[in-house]
């Protein structure tokens, strides 16, 4: 059983005028605070509950849906917003909910939004893990035998995955838009690792649930996602920072990582065998003993 502090939690946070998030905590409140940042149009709900719960057992673990996502605030057709406001909602919730400091994990589009509270606000994040995602940096990538890559020149997202991306999402009914989510999950995850059909379905019936809708935003990909590059800024990180790598991600595959701990002071790398850009069952342990591996040097109250 858990002690009453270790309840789940939900409190709604307002990030703008009319603008409310949902969010949700679970772990000792006195513990130091960890707060989950997704990708593009996904809520909170997809951080797979074996992962939270496992940060959980030493963080106050906050996640949290993105405007547009979830049961937060459906508001860009109303109230358009920037990528770059989505970083500012970090920093909203940590103040709503009176966390001074926190350990960032952010994953793909979340992952760009952390680097950018690693850059503007560091002194509110006591570490930073970065998944799936690239560097918000014109620094050219080195190889190993010292040449010099163009960023321009980097790995591109994966025929299979744009060619996905590049079909309409049409209404056929929640039977249909789920079979869709399942394959788009496939894919995603690269190949190496056994692909959980079922495992999937039911997380996607999960969010589906949470958000009383089957309905597909896209609201992440029509918002202004200029002025996000913090070259300097990175390059002068000075908050312990942890890359995963993950061999099969098809959306910045390798060596976007690579880049990513060179181009951030002090980051270090660590490799997820077989991780893509899902979160399947077989990545969950090795991915919750990385980054509580990360944040053991800085468990202090935030």
């Amino acid at each position: 059983m858990k002690h009453a502090d270790e309840r789940v939690r939900e409190q709604y946070v307002e990030v703008a005028p009319g603008v409310r998030l949902w969010t949700e905590r679970r772990g000792p409140a006195g513990a130091p605070a960890l707060l989950l940042v997704m990708g593009a149009q996904a809520s909170a709900i997809g951080w797979p509950e074996p992962l939270v719960d496992a940060l959980a057992e030493h963080h106050h673990v906050i996640r949290y849906d993105h405007r547009d996502t979830g049961r937060s605030s459906h508001s860009f057709d109303e109230q358009p917003y920037r990528v770059t406001d989505l970083a500012q909602d970090v920093i909203a919730v940590l103040d709503g909910l009176g966390v001074g400091r926190a350990h960032l994990v952010g994953l793909s589009l979340g992952g760009m939004l952390t680097q950018l509270v690693l850059a503007d606000h560091p002194e509110r994040v006591l570490s930073a893990t970065l998944l799936g995602t690239c560097a918000l940096s014109e620094t050219p990538y080195v190889r190993p035998d010292g040449t010099r890559v163009p960023v321009a020149e980097l790995p591109g997202i994966a025929p299979e995955v744009l060619e996905l991306w590049a079909r309409p999402v049409e209404d056929h009914g929640p039977a249909a838009e789920l079979d869709r989510r399942v394959e788009h999950w496939r894919v995603l995850g690269g190949g190496q690792l056994p692909f959980d059909e079922a495992y999937f379905r039911e997380l996607e019936r999960r969010v589906i649930e949470h958000a009383g809708t089957y309905a597909v935003s896209t609201a992440h990909g029509r918002a202004d996602d200029s002025g996000m590059l913090r070259t300097a800024e990175l390059a002068r990180n000075a908050v312990p920072t942890l890359v995963v790598s993950a061999p099969a991600e098809p959306v910045f595959p390798p060596p976007h990582p690579q880049h990513l701990a060179q181009v951030v002071a002090g980051a270090r790398l660590v490799e997820v065998p077989g991780m893509g850009h899902a979160l399947p069952p077989a990545v969950l342990g090795p991915l919750a003993e990385a980054i509580l591996g990360h944040t053991a040097g800085g468990r202090r109250e935030g």
